[in-house]
């Protein structure tokens, strides 16, 4: 599970990259598919916000109940996820609007991503380096099989970096490849 999760770090650090690519060119007055970052707070909305985030949560959780007294660990992820959650639902919704043609000013859309792309890294950065070594060491085989055995979507398979690219997320699928090459 916590390989999965790992994965999915690693997926999200491309997105990342992408999105810092796009904020500079924003920065420097040139030309952007608004479309693409759409595309990529879709997916983070759609697939990060609602599967990956939630099963990091549940592996926390079951940390803090059964081998930490702490709550500090979940509490703070819990509250970095909802503040991800939130943020990407503001950034969908000015995307929304940007896509409709609405004048929109580009420095305060430029600051809201430039500061959901930081969130995002501290965030993957604090659960790579300090979390996991943790759950690493803390979590026995037992565990991770119960915590499996609680996961309730362990069927949905990543619109994105999946087997099968889900067709909304064709293009974006194609701009990852080219970047990465």
């Amino acid at each position: 599970m916590l390989d999965s999760i790992k994965k999915d770090h690693i997926n999200i650090s491309s997105l990342l990259r992408v999105l810092e690519k796009k904020l500079h060119l924003i920065r420097s007055g040139q030309a952007v598919k608004y479309k693409l970052i759409a595309d990529i707070i879709t997916y983070m909305r759609d697939y990060a916000d609602k599967y990956h985030h939630p099963k990091e949560d549940v592996i926390y959780e079951y940390y803090r109940k059964y081998r930490s007294d702490s709550e500090q660990l979940s509490n703070r992820l819990a509250q970095e996820h909802e503040q991800l959650c939130q943020l990407t639902v503001e950034l969908a919704d000015v995307l929304d609007l940007i896509l409709l043609d609405a004048v929109i000013p580009l420095d305060q859309f430029s600051q809201k991503l430039e500061k959901y792309i930081q969130l995002q890294w501290d965030h993957l950065n604090y659960e790579e380096n300090e979390v996991f070594p943790i759950l690493k060491q803390s979590l026995l085989a037992d565990d991770w099989r119960n915590i499996e055995q609680n996961w309730d979507y362990s069927g949905v398979v990543d619109p994105l970096f999946g087997g099968l690219v889900d067709k909304q997320f064709q293009e974006l699928s194609e701009r990852i490849h080219i970047s990465e090459s």
